[in-house]
């Protein structure tokens, strides 16, 4: 059995820019590029089988996730960042929760 991590980092390797950047797409006479934010990770791991000599076992996995939070806009010649206001609300509510309780931990920790 060939290594897994070199497995599975081969089939991300066209990764990085062109997951983040879309292609350019014209619509109504205007150009925008979409973007979003990715990330993906993997694991794995083997161990030799205990039967066998020449046999190992092993096993990996992982996963990826895209949030599309905007699309430059180029209008009459003017390039801007036009952000997707769902998707924004959407990654920032898990983040200001958790800044909230840690505030609170932290004045709670500096009353005492």
């Amino acid at each position: 059995m060939s290594n897994i991590a070199v497995q599975l980092a081969d089939s991300v390797r066209g990764g990085g820019a062109s997951m983040v950047y879309g292609d350019k797409v014209e619509v109504d006479g205007q150009s925008m590029v979409p973007v979003a934010l990715a990330w993906y990770g993997f694991g794995g791991g083997g161990a030799p089988d205990r039967g066998s000599s020449d046999s190992a076992l092993g096993g990996g996995g992982g996963g990826g996730a895209a949030i599309p939070i905007g699309a430059y806009v180029k209008r009459d010649g003017v390039l801007r960042f036009e952000p997707n206001v769902v998707s924004l609300l959407a990654v920032a509510t898990p983040f200001v929760c958790v800044a909230g309780w840690a505030l609170s931990r932290v004045i709670r920790a500096l009353k005492s």
